[in-house]
């Protein structure tokens, strides 16, 4: 199937709108929220946001040492505090079923001591966003875009 959104064009606009005001999020927490939407879709085996949120990442000065480190945040000295909190709180939301309390207070209070409320909302919209894109291209099994190169071969230019 294609993109469902293409078959129901009344739903692309709004979710284009969602994703350019998620993207109005800067500086460190922009990159934060960039960090976590990248780990939602490493859980959800999305390959189409991956390839799309490495993209963005890398546009943004984003390096591949941190990208390559992000399925193993905890174990990696590469992340900041802000960062850590804004991961942990994408893993949970992203895993709601796979524990009794799915976004334990101690996420949430870490998030919510790092991130401003705003910032914060930011980052519980564009984690739900992420789920959604990748919930709807993992289902429809949409292939890699091609984002400037042969997207049957990575490495080409």
């Amino acid at each position: 199937m294609r993109n469902p959104a293409t078959i129901v064009p009344e739903a692309m606009a709004p979710l284009q709108a969602l994703g350019q005001l998620l993207g109005q999020l800067q500086g460190p927490s922009g990159r934060a929220l960039g960090l976590a939407l990248l780990r939602a879709s490493q859980l959800n085996g999305c390959a189409l946001c991956l390839d799309g949120s490495c993209l963005l990442l890398k546009r943004s000065g984003e390096t591949e040492e941190r990208l390559f480190a992000v399925s193993a945040w905890r174990e990696s000295p590469r992340f900041t505090s802000p960062e850590r909190a804004a991961l942990a709180l994408a893993e949970s939301m992203t895993r709601l079923s796979d524990r009794p309390d799915p976004v334990p207070d101690a996420v949430w209070d870490e998030a919510a001591r790092h991130f401003p409320e705003r910032e914060l909302a930011f980052l519980v919209l564009g984690i739900a966003t992420q789920n959604l894109y990748n919930r709807i291209n993992v289902t429809t099994r949409q292939v890699n875009a091609d984002w400037g190169g042969d997207a049957r071969d990575p490495t080409a230019k």
